[in-house]
């Protein structure tokens, strides 16, 4: 019997490898980009921008559209340039300054090798799943220590803050302490899992996106947080309470921190 079932697995693990073997060969045509230090400033970006570009349609949109207020968390409230360019002027900024002359001592250091076989698709879900769990954890505690220390929020956190009312654009508008925080979580992370390539570029894409909406100020019905059950996780309704009340939801997305160390509060309750 365990002989049969380890056969099984096995079949199921081949075919799940086979199936992202097609995308991985695709991606493989662009080796020379993507080991170089240019790809990943280049990959944050682009995803970051094309992510957030929707929400910023909709943003125009919404004045002149009163259906699409009814999706809206703060129905009154839409950003100016004003609002826009500085967060996006940030990020290219920060990305340029600090974020490249960083992957440039990497590729330096360790180039990156692109392995000829693809992950499997469970095992991409895994990691995948794994590392947004150790991400939510990591960000956790470092957000409950820069709200409750003082120093900490002033010189590192305060800058994302400065938006009361979310919006798409505004993510990673942040101080660069802030930012290199969080992306030596993500390269901790898909190191300690020693992650497929291919994994570290859709965790990235998800955790992107996932951090996009929840500061989008879009509520729709097909929302993440409308999608995973038993409300373990949070959304952007969820996180714009952070934003407004800076005591409550601390966790980026799963709920289960917040509710152990009593800090979640849910939007109903609003």
């Amino acid at each position: 019997m365990s002989s049969h079932n380890g056969s099984e697995l096995h079949v199921l693990c081949s075919s799940g490898q086979l199936f992202l073997q097609p995308l991985w060969d695709r991606l493989r045509t662009w080796e020379a980009f993507i080991q170089s230090p240019f790809f990943p400033v280049f990959f944050s970006i682009t995803t970051y921008v094309g992510f957030c570009l929707p929400f910023v349609v909709l943003d125009v949109l919404c004045p002149w559209v009163p259906a699409l207020r009814r999706y809206k968390i703060h129905p009154d409230f839409s950003p100016s340039a004003w609002q826009l360019l500085p967060c996006l002027g940030q990020t290219l900024y920060q990305h340029v300054v600090f974020v490249f002359p960083m992957t440039v001592l990497h590729w330096a250091a360790s180039p990156t090798l692109l392995p000829p076989e693809a992950p499997e698709l469970l095992q991409l879900v895994r990691h995948v799943v794994l590392c947004l769990l150790l991400f939510d954890t990591e960000f956790f505690v470092w957000h409950v220590l820069h709200h409750k220390v003082p120093w900490l929020y002033r010189t590192f956190h305060k800058m994302h803050h400065q938006n009361s009312s979310p919006f798409a654009l505004a993510t990673q508008y942040m101080s660069v302490g802030e930012l290199f925080s969080l992306g030596f979580f993500d390269m901790m992370n898909v190191l300690l899992l020693q992650c497929h390539p291919l994994t570290v570029l859709t965790f990235h894409v998800v955790n992107i996106w996932l951090s996009v909406e929840d500061h989008s100020g879009y509520d729709f019905p097909w929302s993440t947080h409308k999608l995973v059950p038993f409300g373990w996780y949070g959304g952007v309704e969820h996180h714009d309470l952070h934003h407004s009340q800076f005591t409550c939801n601390f966790a980026p997305y799963f709920t289960h921190w917040d509710k152990i160390l009593g800090t979640l509060r849910s939007a109903r309750a609003k």
